[in-house]
């Protein structure tokens, strides 16, 4: 993971400030999933704010580069990491696609859109936007390994630090790195008093447990 303390607490504090993030201990979300949540992120509000999408870019950029070195391709996971990949792309000077969540079910049925036949091949960095357990990142992943594609590894925004994140990337032998991330968010959010210290045991303890959290807080 990215341990870089300043760009981990900037990134924290522009989240919270655009409310891309939103943290509601005592009146949680409810996931896609199904989970209940104390926490809710939505990074495409980052793209609306040209100052922050600009260092967020940017940082990205600095982070594929530092951590995986020379690559030939960016690739945006649909549909969130696709403007963002695309401004990596851009400010990398590269070539850009992305990988649906699924093939079309019309006309050439892709399931990776952009020149591909002239990016097959090349070392490609994946970008997400969130990372929570890793499943639809990993789809893409093994999408263009099987188009070809030598996936260097993944870059997002933020993860909520999953441990089932952190084994499916590794048992996928991709290694990924994000901006921010749950703890640093946490520690920002407290010490700027977005949250009390009664909010971060409760935070503390969905993070420990997510998929069970709301049956333990209903209970």
């Amino acid at each position: 993971m990215f341990n870089n303390n300043e760009i981990e607490q900037q990134v924290a504090e522009f989240l919270l400030q655009i409310k891309a993030i939103k943290l509601q201990p005592n009146n949680p979300f409810t996931w896609a999933s199904g989970w209940k949540s104390p926490i809710y992120c939505d990074n495409r509000v980052t793209l609306s704010h040209p100052s922050i999408r600009t260092y967020i870019r940017q940082q990205l950029t600095v982070i594929i580069q530092e951590k995986f070195g020379s690559v030939g391709c960016i690739a945006g996971v649909a549909t969130a990491g696709i403007p963002q990949g695309a401004l990596v792309a851009q400010e990398m000077g590269l070539p850009f696609i992305y990988v649906r969540a699924k093939a079309k079910e019309h006309g050439t049925g892709s399931l990776i859109e952009g020149d591909v036949p002239t990016t097959t091949g090349k070392r490609v960095v994946v970008i997400e936007d969130l990372i929570s357990t890793g499943k639809s990142s990993l789809q893409a992943v093994d999408a263009l390994k099987s188009a070809g594609f030598e996936v260097a590894g993944l870059a997002a925004i933020f993860s909520y630090g999953f441990d089932v994140a952190s084994e499916n990337f590794k048992n996928a032998g991709c290694p990924f790195v994000t901006l921010s991330n749950y703890n640093a968010l946490i520690k920002y959010a407290e010490a700027n008093q977005y949250i009390s210290e009664k909010d971060v045991a409760v935070l503390t303890q969905w993070r420990e447990s997510p998929s069970t959290w709301g049956q333990i807080a209903s209970s």
